[in-house]
């Protein structure tokens, strides 16, 4: 297989839930010959969905790599979940990829999760192209959504393909095919073959017009970033198809247009359109400014850069592990050099180095073990030691350090105890597998109760894990029943003297810390430290330990054993002795310190709140507005889309659970919803005061 850097393509396939992410993924790999069968969502017979859970649900819910060939592209394609709970997915493929097809329905629009993977994409600075799906379906509105894509991403949408019909094969105007306003020709694609067999044709008279004004619109609004091509058209000459995709591209590239497509994959329409795209307007590895990271042995210095070339250091990021007995397999995105099985790397986080026995080119479930890989490309190696997700990998004799992939808080809990000690020995095993593979699942053992909190992302991806646990694993457990992950802040700012004066091993110690811990306002909900102590022995000996015993403190959760969120923690002065003052006394006065504060400052309980939409029939919106008034949701807006009312509301996630269920049940299976983590707000006084009693 090819791998010239210039023909490469790091692209995902990214979406809300249900706009069809694999079968869109599925029919690439039909048409680019990689299978010879067109795999089923329903079926579960697809390569990227191969796991039982997502077979049986129908959903993706790990991110899946694949390989193929289009055109003289070698591209590696990241399929990745819809659904909210595993946006971890989405955050860690995002940051190693170069390019993104957005894929949205042409019937629910710009959805929920929409939103959400365009912010990460915007965060990445991805550039895109949307492809309109499911113009097939009753409902289905290609000019609707995008307008949506425009007004609600705050994008600038270039329409390259135009519908020929919408909606069902029954319609009197159904959708069997494409316009291309670049070349100007009526794309069709045959049924028998199941669209693998595109035919060009003169566009009909009847659409003639409408195509002219569009292809018009087209030439206006590229023309902004070509004076070549704005001459051309003052001066009435032809563009040519060459010149479009050229002035496109770097529009594209720059993060400036969006070009759209429109088609249904499931009838095999307008997929091929949307692979040579990812070809003419998404970027190689050459078109992405250089990765730039710090010098692990000087971080104070100019950041380092690395260009995507073979002849280049050696670096990399770890992005992706998939947990398994018998070796874990680690993905990586190579940003510079060239990597040879069999070499030693340096991991400059643990300054250790790994050696890279094997390398594999992932394809799904199956790997191609291959001698070397080169800057732009991805790949897998099995026998790392001391990795995880997020970190460098980098040349012995020069090293670099990335800057790692940072992934959200969990906002749910669910406690699980083994039957046994056998099972206790086997879910403990089962569990530091899990926390390797997911970085969004967290486990702690509670040993007074030997009870195991697992904590995710929302209700299904603590159920998924749960049957993983008993079914893949064949654990034996008790699960009980899910609970909300709660934080701490505080109600008032205190100012503290923490204090150590006692003596350890017949030796005195001695340590005074002053310390202000405040309540903040904060987005990222953190817990901000600043060190304000200017004590020059202070500053020589005992900074660095003091500071780590305040970052330990801080994570070590508040009074009543919840993380600490919104406070900021200022190191205001400090009392110390050249002969009594240690790291162990400061330490305990640091202890002392929180101890007291967190007493004296008050506890506010905060709670998840999560952002909630729902899609319904206008006859159920009154069930469906009163059922979440009772959940202590605020309904921030109602609007019109298509022929459904939208409903956007925040609500605690503590009167979320069980809530799609009672949806479908108040809309007779009807509604659908989606939500994701929002902010965290004070609890009810009533949920306190329980914690503060129990």
């Amino acid at each position: 297989m090819s791998r010239s850097i210039k023909d490469l393509r790091n692209i995902g396939i990214i979406a809300h839930i249900d706009a069809g992410k694999t079968t869109v993924t599925e029919r690439m790999l039909y048409y680019s010959d990689f299978v010879h069968k067109v795999g089923m969502v329903d079926q579960g017979t697809t390569v990227t969905d191969y796991d039982p859970e997502e077979q049986e649900r129908g959903i993706t819910i790990q991110a899946a790599c694949v390989s193929f060939q289009w055109k003289g592209h070698g591209i590696n394609l990241i399929d990745t979940p819809g659904h909210v709970d595993f946006t971890a997915e989405v955050e860690r493929s995002l940051r190693v990829l170069d390019g993104g097809v957005v894929v949205f329905s042409a019937r629910e629009g710009v959805e929920a999760q929409s939103e959400k993977v365009w912010r990460q994409a915007d965060k990445y600075h991805i550039p895109r192209i949307a492809f309109i799906n499911k113009m097939d379906r009753e409902g289905a509105d290609f000019y609707a959504t995008v307008d949506e894509i425009r007004s609600r991403l705050h994008a600038n949408p270039i329409v390259v393909s135009l519908p020929i019909g919408s909606g069902p094969p029954h319609f009197r105007d159904a959708f069997r095919g494409t316009i291309d306003l670049v070349t100007m020709k009526m794309l069709t694609f045959e049924v028998k073959s199941q669209g693998s067999v595109m035919a060009e044709q003169t566009i009909p008279e009847e659409f003639r017009e409408e195509c002219e004004l569009w292809r018009s619109k087209l030439l206006d609004d590229i023309s902004l970033y070509s004076d070549e091509l704005t001459e051309l058209l003052l001066s009435g000459e032809e563009v040519s198809a060459e010149m479009i995709r050229g002035v496109l591209r770097q529009a594209t590239i720059s993060d400036m247009a969006v070009p759209v497509f429109c088609g249904s994959a499931l009838d095999g329409i307008g997929v091929q359109p949307v692979l040579d795209a990812v070809g003419h307007y998404l970027p190689s590895p050459l078109d992405v400014p250089p990765v730039e990271g710090i010098d692990p042995t000087r971080p104070d210095d100019p950041k380092l850069s690395r260009k995507p070339d073979p002849e280049e250091p050696f670096c990399a990021l770890l992005f992706k592990i998939q947990a398994d007995k018998h070796g874990d397999l680690h993905y990586l995105r190579i940003y510079s050099g060239t990597l040879k099985a069999n070499s030693r790397v340096l991991n400059p986080r643990e300054d250790k180095k790994e050696n890279m026995p094997q390398l594999w080119r992932i394809q799904a479930n199956r790997r191609e073990q291959i001698p070397s890989v080169s800057a732009g490309d991805i790949v897998g190696v099995i026998g790392l030691r001391f990795s995880i997700t997020g970190d460098t990998l980098c040349d012995v004799k020069s090293p670099i350090l990335l800057e790692t992939i940072t992934f959200p808080e969990t906002v749910i809990s669910m406690a699980i105890e083994a039957e046994s000690a056998d099972e206790y020995k086997k879910l403990k095993s089962v569990l530091e597998m899990m926390k390797r593979q997911d970085p969004t699942f967290r486990a702690v053992e509670n040993e007074e109760t030997g009870q195991t909190l697992i904590s995710g992302m929302g209700e299904l991806h603590l159920e998924v894990i749960k049957h993983k646990i008993l079914r893949e694993y064949k654990v034996n457990v008790r699960v009980h029943n899910p609970r909300v992950s709660y934080r701490e802040s505080i109600q008032k700012a205190v100012e503290i003297t923490g204090s150590c004066h006692r003596t350890l091993g017949g030796k005195k110690l001695f340590a005074e810390v002053v310390m202000k811990f405040e309540p903040m306002d904060s987005e990222n909900q953190a817990v901000e430290i600043v060190n304000m102590c200017e004590e020059e022995l202070f500053l020589s000996q005992y900074k660095q330990a003091v500071m780590e015993a305040v970052r330990e403190e801080s994570l070590g959760g508040g009074s009543l054993g919840f993380p600490l969120i919104n406070i900021r923690i200022t190191l205001q002065g400090v009392r110390l002795n050249e002969s009594e003052t240690d790291e162990t006394a400061f330490r305990i006065a640091v202890a002392d310190a929180f101890r007291s504060a967190l007493e004296t400052a008050g506890v506010t309980l905060m709670e998840p709140i999560m952002k909630l939409e729902v899609l319904t029939p206008e006859e159920y919106l009154g069930d469906i507005v009163g059922d979440l008034q009772q959940r202590r949701a605020v309904i921030t807006q109602t609007v019109q889309r298509g022929s459904l009312k939208v409903v956007e509301a925040e609500a605690p996630l503590a009167n979320l659970f069980g809530y799609s269920t009672a949806m479908r049940g108040l809309s007779q299976g009807r509604a659908e919803n989606s939500m994701e983590p929002l902010t965290y707000g004070p609890a009810p006084p009533e949920v306190l005061k329980s914690f503060m009693l129990g």
